[in-house]
């Protein structure tokens, strides 16, 4: 048995993926805090890659706080999206603004508060959709893009258009 186990095992391979996390804040107002990104400039949730010893929430709350000054109260968890293409899956929760003062970070050119229109407007759909979902109150969705396009699931078909609540 043990000449057997320290023979080497066959390789598998797994498929590698990365997880994300972003942040839907809402204010009062309605409206929505949004980032253009300083590498692509495309207009998008302030987020990013989850820490290995951190919860998805304290994940939100830092990467928020990073990307635009704003510290958050995370409420729930409102969508999750694959990216398969890249290999990413990103959680997204609804939050409230509790403090801070919006700035650019070296992630973001600029930090603006959005209406849902506005969204629509400057976000591509795989990202803007993120942000309607969380208004709709039919979470959590689950989603996948190919990075520029959401994909069918089954007979489902995904929204062309932006329509909160579909999917």
């Amino acid at each position: 048995m043990l000449l057997y186990m320290s023979q080497p095992q066959e390789a598998t391979s797994s498929p590698l993926h990365s997880v994300s996390v972003a942040g839907v804040v809402v204010r009062e107002d309605g409206r929505l805090l949004a980032i253009r990104r300083a590498d692509n400039g495309t207009w998008e949730l302030p987020g990013g890659v989850l820490e290995l010893a951190e919860t998805p929430e304290a994940g939100v709350a830092r990467e928020v706080l990073e990307e635009t000054g704003i510290h958050v109260e995370v409420d729930e968890l409102t969508g999750v999206y694959k990216n398969t293409t890249r290999g990413i899956v990103a959680l997204v929760f609804r939050c409230k603004p509790s403090g801070g003062t919006e700035r650019t970070s070296s992630e973001s050119t600029a930090v603006s508060w959005l209406t849902p229109d506005e969204v629509s407007e400057r976000m591509s759909e795989v990202f803007a959709i993120r942000l309607l979902d969380a208004l709709d109150g039919n979470g959590p969705h689950v989603r996948s893009h190919d990075g520029k396009q959401l994909i069918s699931v089954g007979s489902q078909v995904m929204p062309d258009g932006l329509v909160p609540g579909d999917g």
